[in-house]
């Protein structure tokens, strides 16, 4: 009987590698090529067996005129990294609605969001871009989602993460400011959940035309701090902290 030779087992043993490999890859979700959406897939790195994976596609307003008006679905869905076995999952048939207003582009954020000893979140990040080139306005919206058996639960929603508005003449002269803000985990904590600091940070900007050269001036305002507690169900923001 024939035995198989040393290099025809280290080759099965690569091959076995490889499809071990191929297998744990973090693969999107199949979406319909036809339809405007999103899909990713992104590994977890706080849990070395996760995965997220997003699918988002777009239904056209009836109304709309060839725009690509419409709203956007969310799926969401915790897998096992290795098996693509679905953990948990979140749907939500109208998450975003992108007119003139445009949704750009969604992404996942698997950022140090420990909410409890034993609870992580995890982001989804949905950029919104205006249509005037002479009003520019755009948004980043945060949202965080958290684990409770099969499902996912958001408890952050709409977050204004990032912020721009301004007015131009088209070719110089104008101004606009720009607002960033971060999280921070507090020590302190509302109905089990951790507080959330928000740290504020606007640019105030202006532009002139000083003979053929367009010259512009920047002004950092004082960064502002506020709390955001949970109230059992999710963190409540206040005025002005939430996407329109």
């Amino acid at each position: 009987m024939n035995r198989p030779s040393f290099l025809t087992l280290v080759l099965g043993s690569l091959a076995l590698l490889w499809l071990g490999t191929v297998s744990a890859q973090c693969l999107p979700p199949p979406r319909n090529a036809e339809v405007p959406g999103f899909s990713l897939c992104k590994d977890w790195p706080a849990f070395a067996d996760q995965s997220i994976s997003l699918l988002s596609e777009r239904v056209p307003d009836p109304s709309d005129t060839g725009q690509g008006d419409g709203t956007y679905s969310l799926q969401l869905a915790l897998l096992e990294r290795h098996s693509g076995q679905v953990l948990a999952s979140y749907r939500q048939p109208v998450a975003f609605v992108s007119d003139a207003f445009r949704l750009d582009s969604l992404t996942l954020d698997t950022g140090r969001f420990q909410l409890t000893p034993q609870l992580r979140a995890f982001g989804v990040r949905a950029a919104f871009e205006g249509s005037s080139r002479v009003n520019p306005f755009n948004q980043i919206w945060l949202s965080l989602y958290v684990r409770e058996g099969s499902t996912l639960r958001p408890v952050l929603e709409k977050f204004l993460a990032h912020s721009y508005s301004g007015e131009w003449n088209g070719q110089c002269a104008g101004e606009g400011t720009q607002t960033t803000r971060t999280l921070e985990i507090a020590k302190t904590r509302s109905h089990g959940y951790a507080d959330l600091i928000v740290r504020s940070v606007s640019v105030s900007t202006q532009s002139e035309k000083v003979g053929e050269a367009c010259r512009s001036t920047s002004v950092t305002a004082k960064p502002v701090l506020i709390t955001l507690h949970y109230d059992g169900q999710r963190y409540v923001l206040p005025n002005g902290y939430s996407g329109i």
